[in-house]
């Protein structure tokens, strides 16, 4: 398999997992701990704006390829063996049918309100 097509999977195992965390925090035997990260986690993955925008060079990337994973990562870490199991299999089906991840308008609302208060501490700090 040649790099583009890995990095193809890659994506799309990254996409899936984002979905099965959409899942796994509507699921009643999911911990607590798990659904708070899980939820920041969807909200961003899921959100239609980025916390550092893609237009800045070499930083706008970093955190569709470091920190969304590695936070995919953790949660999917925190969950236990079957839901994580019933989740991705949730998420398998909802891919199949919809062919797109959902989309959170919470998450857009709460980057805004990340970039709202980064601006207001940087005003009240200068």
């Amino acid at each position: 398999m040649n790099i583009i097509g890995k990095l193809r999977d890659w994506a799309r195992r990254i996409k899936r997992e984002g979905v099965t965390l959409w899942f796994a925090g509507k699921h009643p035997a999911t911990p607590w701990y798990a659904k708070a990260i899980g939820l920041f986690v969807v909200a961003y993955a899921l959100s239609p704006i980025d916390l550092i925008p893609d237009f800045i060079p070499v930083l706008g990337y970093v955190d569709d390829v470091l920190l969304l994973p590695c936070l995919i990562w953790l949660t999917i870490r925190l969950l236990p063996a079957e839901v994580l199991v019933i989740c991705r299999e949730q998420a398998d089906n909802w891919l199949k049918v919809q062919g797109s991840k959902p989309s959170s308008r919470f998450g857009a609302v709460l980057i805004v309100l990340i970039w709202i208060g980064v601006c207001t501490a940087l005003w009240i700090w200068l």
